[in-house]
């Protein structure tokens, strides 16, 4: 029997009698991911535990390690691992190294993996992939935390070839993308997950954008476990927020299911909440009053002035570190800054490793905009994690190369989403708070367009 279950955090299993899939392995519990940050929030399952390390391929979408989590990774080895075709294989090279059998798969290109089961890759700019399956006639869409950024067309036109089409995406109040922002008092600037955010209504926009028939809750089921991004667990998105605002002509499925296919009737699995007891960054090797040693800022203005992309876009890094701070220089004719305050051993090791995003995503570094309205001002953000870091793409010509290749795998749809996604910056710029109802309405029309 041919059947899809959605388990942790963003895993899918496929079965065609047997284990044929799993995407993005994380099990979680002793697996932490973002120096020890995050946990799974709820347990996976012996069963579906058994039938990961069964399944004939493994697909990773990136690098994140809540996706690709190098201990989980551990436990996989002799499996096929499946990736998708980004540009600079960072990923592919890693893994290759390290004496993995992988495969890349064609850019949307169809790839059988039973007579029942196929799948389609889809990369994206920011180092991030999707994976349609195609299950008999019953297409899932999993978009783990990649959006359908240039592809929105093309994956709606392939969902009219099916029955019945499921999306399974991040979605939520915000906190996977950072909300550790502090003014220039010292003091926490209240996340937008404060602004009452209809998460069903998020999902909705983007299930009619592409032609799907129903919503699971996909890619967002993580909680902190260190003491000192503990704070950060207000603004995870509880399940039952899910469902508010889908939209009465979508189903609504929860999270954690196995679907039969090709029937469609699904059975909720129920896993038990991961309990987990609050943990010092001290565990992790992390002591707030360790300071920089002399090697470590040359280390640290080595990685961003070899980044050729960024020196238009950012003046100034300050690096508060043992309760002193170290100035990287970038461009002295541009008044943008920003400050980290962040422990000694999770920064060199996330400058060591080029994983900088991941400091991010943690929580638990304190981050302070000198003339900057987000990190994302002029794309600083993008161009020194998803292209520099992941993309392999650091001067400008190389981002240029990097971003044509992708452009010309989307064709038309590059120009006018990024149109589209232009414009959407503009007006959230304009309308901060995301909770208004004229910024809910910007966004509907968002999606229509697109």
């Amino acid at each position: 029997m041919a059947r899809l279950t959605s388990i942790g955090n963003a895993t899918i299993l496929v079965y065609d009698d047997h284990p044929i899939l799993a995407t993005d392995p994380w099990f979680g519990d002793e697996d932490t991911a973002y120096f020890g940050s995050w946990n799974l929030s709820h347990e996976i399952p012996s069963q579906q535990q058994s039938d990961i390390l069964k399944s004939k391929y493994i697909w990773i979408s990136h690098g994140h390690p809540d996706h690709l989590n190098p201990d989980s990774l551990n436990r996989l080895r002799g499996k096929h691992i499946l990736l998708p075709d980004h540009v600079g294989a960072r990923i592919a090279k890693s893994l290759m190294e390290n004496s993995f059998d992988i495969t890349i798969l064609p850019d949307r290109q169809w790839v059988d993996l039973s007579s029942n089961v196929k799948i389609m890759c889809i990369t994206t700019h920011i180092q991030d992939a999707i994976l349609l399956i195609a299950i008999h006639d019953r297409l899932f869409l999993n978009l783990n935390d990649a959006g359908s950024r240039h592809c929105t067309r093309f994956i709606r036109k392939i969902s009219e070839e099916f029955s019945f089409t499921y999306l399974m995406s991040l979605s939520g109040y915000g906190d996977a993308g950072m909300v550790g922002f502090f003014d220039e008092a010292g003091h926490l600037v209240v996340p937008p997950a404060e602004s009452s955010v209809l998460v069903g209504e998020q999902l909705g926009h983007l299930a009619k954008s592409l032609n799907a028939d129903a919503v699971i809750p996909f890619s967002c089921f993580h909680q902190y476990q260190r003491t000192d991004s503990l704070w950060a667990q207000e603004y995870v998105t509880p399940l039952h927020a899910y469902q508010n605002g889908i939209p009465g002509d979508l189903e609504f499925i929860p999270p954690f299911v196995d679907i039969e296919c090709p029937s469609g009737s699904y059975t909720e699995l129920s896993p038990g909440r991961l309990e987990i007891s609050p943990k010092p960054p001290e565990v992790y090797g992390d002591n707030w009053s360790d300071e920089l040693e002399i090697e470590d800022r040359r280390v640290i203005d080595e990685y961003f002035l070899r980044k050729e992309s960024i020196q238009t876009r950012i003046g100034y890094v300050n690096f508060i570190v043992g309760g002193k701070t170290h100035t990287t220089c970038i461009n002295r004719n541009s008044q943008k800054g920003v400050s980290f305050e962040v422990p000694r051993l999770s920064l060199m090791t996330a400058i060591q490793q080029e994983i900088f995003e991941d400091l991010f995503i943690g929580n638990f570094m304190k981050t302070t905009l000198h003339n900057m309205r987000t990190l994302y001002d002029q794309n600083f953000a993008f161009y020194l994690t998803k292209y520099a870091d992941n993309g392999r793409a650091q001067t400008e010509l190389e981002v240029q190369e990097y971003l044509k290749e992708y452009q010309r795998r989307a064709g038309r749809e590059y120009i006018y989403e990024t149109f589209l996604d232009y414009s959407k910056l503009f007006v959230n710029r304009l309308l901060t708070n995301k909770g208004s109802k004229t910024r809910r309405r910007m966004r509907s029309i968002y999606y229509r367009l697109r």
